[in-house]
């Protein structure tokens, strides 16, 4: 890089303008690769691969692995294993998919491509009796991977990519179950494996029961049309109802987001109005009557509370702070209003690009424990906020989360899996999110801090 920032390259011989440009290339090609990408740009990507792999009849077992597989908030190389035959077939097919701009390896057994000038992904192609040891140990993480290699010296083995071995005599491999099987331990899932504590709950039959995609009945924050989002109410509806969910919350920005065309009062009674009457065309999903409401410097809301009264789950939010600001203050005054059920993305984080506010997040949590209030796991990619550590120490709190994809545009909806993810990497059962609830009790919960209030 010094050489070619100083000019000395281009006087050595054979050193061409053009040759000099695909070094350049390369090397901004190499600064993009070591790069760690938010896991949602990922997501997509890997998603196309896995559905075009399948499609091949050589194909037996696929899946991902790495930090994409534990569902980490960032990625670095993507990792994917696969069993099946004519493994240089199986590398062949890979490297000629839609997308792949250039291809660094390709053998028998594993193929590496940069996916649109960006991506790295490697795929290995493994025998069958080794595939659950080699998706075991790509999974990781390394920090798990050393406890289990630490236990199985202890019972006299040998674990590694290739399977469980006592000497020369391989036990287990065929399967990840077979694997922690022969380790004595229930199958641990990806998500839990950091080595915090979960190889021990496994010892003691303590494993959480993991929230599952499938366990969600709807999306509690999403934008419309009438502020910054691109939808209206009935397209949203619609395609929550595709979702399959039983409920969506609408809640789009209150009067000082002046930048995302938050709402006069006058424009959220209106909203109001319009979603009484969609859903009274509605049967199976009904759009929830939200605000995501600033709160604002000193504390107070951004509406009054004769307004938030009316709707049916009020997000509170900060969105505008000074640069040495601590806004813990103004968060925590915000959640001993009666009306707020819900703080989003409560560090004001963006990955990769923005570390957020200054906050107290364990003070938060706290508060948020003693006034019943939920905070967020916002699922957009580039939140992912509150994120995993937080949401777990949120739940031994007994503090409820409730996830949101904090939607602008419907082709967004799919990030629920990303909150999911933090939801599962952070042991969340179903019973800790708001999420999971039917209608009729995330009604009654979103009414009990009302209550609570009245009654101090």
């Amino acid at each position: 890089k010094r050489v070619l920032e100083d000019g000395s390259l281009a006087s050595l011989p054979g050193m061409g303008a053009k040759k000099i440009e695909n070094i350049i290339k390369g090397l901004e090609l190499y600064e993009k690769m070591k790069e760690r990408i938010p896991l949602g740009l990922a997501f997509p990507i890997v998603q196309d691969i896995l559905e075009a792999m399948k499609k091949l009849k050589e194909v037996k077992a696929i899946s991902p692995a790495g930090s994409f597989r534990r569902m980490r908030e960032t990625v670095g190389d993507l990792d994917i294993l696969v069993t099946g035959t004519r493994g240089g077939e199986i590398i062949r097919y890979f490297t000629e998919l839609p997308g792949v701009t250039r291809v660094l390896a390709a053998g028998e057994t594993k193929g590496s491509v940069i996916f649109h000038d960006r991506y790295q992904v490697d795929l290995r192609v493994v025998p069958e009796e080794s595939y659950g040891a080699a998706l075991q140990y790509f999974t990781g993480s390394k920090a798990h991977n050393i406890h289990l290699r630490t236990i199985a010296k202890e019972r006299g083995l040998k674990i590694s990519e290739y399977g469980v071995f006592r000497g020369s005599e391989m036990i287990a491999g065929r399967t990840e179950e077979e694997v922690y099987g022969a380790l004595g331990l229930p199958w641990i899932p990806p998500e839990l494996r950091e080595d915090r504590g979960e190889i021990e709950a496994a010892y003691e039959n303590r494993l959480p029961k993991l929230v599952e995609l499938s366990d969600i009945k709807g999306d509690l924050h999403v934008h419309s049309r009438y502020s910054d989002g691109t939808a209206t109410l009935e397209e949203i509806a619609r395609r929550a109802e595709e979702r399959g969910y039983s409920y969506i919350a609408v809640c789009d920005h209150s009067r000082s987001v002046k930048y995302a065309r938050g709402l006069e009062i006058d424009r959220l009674l209106r909203k109001m109005e319009e979603i009484k009457r969609i859903n009274e065309t509605l049967d199976g999903v009904k759009l929830l009557m939200g605000t995501e409401v600033d709160i604002l410097q000193d504390g107070t809301l951004d509406y009054p509370d004769e307004v938030l009264k009316e709707l049916d789950i009020v997000v509170a939010a900060v969105h505008i702070w000074s640069k040495n600001e601590d806004t813990t203050p103004r968060i925590l005054k915000a959640m001993e209003n009666p009306y707020v059920h819900v703080i989003a993305h409560p560090t004001g984080r963006l990955i990769s690009t923005r570390e957020g506010y200054r906050v107290d997040v364990e003070k938060i949590i706290e508060k948020a424990a003693e006034t019943g209030t939920a905070l967020e796991i916002n699922a957009y990619f580039e939140r992912l906020d509150l994120n995993d550590i937080y949401s777990r120490r949120a739940k031994e709190m007994g503090v409820k989360l409730s996830i949101g994809t904090d939607t602008h545009n419907i082709g967004q909806l799919w990030m629920m899996v990303l909150g999911v993810g933090v939801a599962r990497r952070a042991w969340l059962e179903p019973g800790d999110l708001l999420n999971t609830m039917e209608l009729e009790e995330l009604l009654e919960f979103l009414k009990s801090k009302r209550k609570r209030a009245r009654k101090v």
